[in-house]
C-alpha cells in the first residue's frame, strides 16, 4: 500500500507549528528548558521533543505549560490546534487502514449531524449529487491510489444512501462547481450525461442551491482545491488518499469567505441549467467524434 507522504507532511508541519508556539511561550516567560521542565514537572528531554514537533502533548500538558508560562489566555487556541492535529492524524490512519465503504459511513454520520452544507468543487461532482455510475468511477480511481478495491460495491451503495439527506427539508445545501467539472472526462460519456441529468434534477429541490462558474470567469481566488463546510464547525478537504478536517475558527472563517467568493462568481437557475445543457451537448459531440475515429 502506498505511503501517504502528503498527509504525513501535513501532520508533521502541524506538529512543528504547535511545538514552535510552545517554545515561544516558554521563551516569552523567560524560562529555560530545564526551568520549565522542573515547574511542570516533566523530563527536559520531553520538553525538547514537544517543542521540536517530535511528539504531541496531551490536553493537560498544554494547560500546565500555559499556566507555568503565564499564558492562560492561549490555552483554548492551543487545544484547538492540538485537537485539529489529532483529527488529521486519525483521518489519515482511518483511510489507510479501512475500506472505502467505511469512509462513506463516516461521512454519512457527519452529514447527519449537519444542517448547512456548503461545498465548492472545481474538479468532480460532489458526492451527494453523484449517480451510481459516476460514483463507481470515482471509487475505482481512488482504489488505484489506496489499493482498496474489494468493497467498491458497498461503498457506492453507502454513498447512494447518503443522498437521502437531500430530501430532508430542514437541511440546506449550497453547491458551487466549475464548468470544467462538467467537461473533465473522469467517466464514460454516457455516465457523465446521466450525471448531468441528475444534477439538473437535484438542483430543483427547494433546499438545494447549485451554482456553476463559467470558463471565462475571472476568479478573485484561484480554485486551488475543493472543500466542504459543515455548518460553521468543520471544513473537509479531500486529497488523493485521505481527507483533512480543519476545525480552527480562523480556518472555518477563511473557507467561509472563499466559498462566498466562489458563490458570487457562479451562475444560478436558468443560467446554470444552460451551462449544464451546453456541457451535455459538448460531451455528446466528443463521444461521436471518438466513435467515428474507431
Amino acid at each position: 500500500m502506498p505511503r501517504n507522504t502528503s498527509i504525513n507532511a501535513d501532520i508533521r508541519d502541524a506538529r512543528n507549528e504547535l511545538g514552535a508556539r510552545l517554545r515561544e511561550l516558554r521563551r516569552a516567560a523567560g524560562l529555560t528548558n530545564q526551568q520549565l521542565a522542573e515547574a511542570l514537572p516533566m523530563a527536559p528531554s520531553k520538553v525538547s521533543k514537544l517543542e521540536n514537533g517530535r511528539q504531541s502533548p496531551t490536553d493537560d500538558e498544554v494547560r500546565s505549560w500555559c499556566r507555568v508560562a503565564g499564558a492562560e489566555q492561549e490555552i483554548e487556541n492551543l487545544l484547538v490546534t492540538l485537537h485539529t492535529l489529532e483529527t488529521r492524524h486519525a483521518e489519515w490512519q482511518r483511510v489507510m487502514r479501512g475500506g472505502q465503504a467505511q469512509v462513506q459511513e463516516s461521512v454519512a454520520k457527519r452529514e447527519g449531524e449537519t444542517r448547512l452544507i456548503r461545498s465548492f468543487q472545481p474538479t468532480y461532482v460532489p458526492g451527494l449529487l453523484q449517480t451510481p455510475d459516476y460514483a463507481r468511477t470515482r471509487m475505482e480511481q481512488n482504489a488505484r491510489v489506496w489499493g482498496k478495491r474489494a468493497d467498491i460495491d458497498e461503498a457506492v451503495a453507502v454513498r447512494m444512501r447518503r443522498q437521502g439527506v437531500l430530501y430532508e427539508t430542514n437541511r440546506v445545501f449550497r453547491y458551487v462547481i466549475t464548468e470544467a467539472t462538467l467537461m473533465y472526462a473522469v467517466c464514460p460519456p454516457e455516465a457523465m450525461l446521466g450525471q448531468i441529468d441528475r444534477i439538473v434534477s437535484l438542483s430543483m429541490l427547494p433546499n438545494v442551491r447549485l451554482g456553476v462558474i463559467p470558463f471565462d470567469t475571472d476568479f478573485v481566488v484561484a480554485p486551488t482545491h475543493g472543500f466542504t463546510l459543515l455548518d460553521n464547525r468543520l471544513v473537509t478537504i479531500e486529497t488523493m488518499s485521505a481527507e483533512l478536517n480543519l476545525a480552527q475558527q480562523q480556518e472555518i472563517e477563511l473557507y467561509g469567505k472563499i466559498f462566498e467568493s466562489m458563490a458570487l462568481a457562479a451562475d444560478y437557475g436558468r443560467k446554470a441549467t444552460a451551462h449544464l445543457t451546453k456541457a451535455a451537448r459538448a460531451i455528446e459531440k466528443r463521444s461521436a467524434r471518438r466513435q467515428a475515429s474507431e
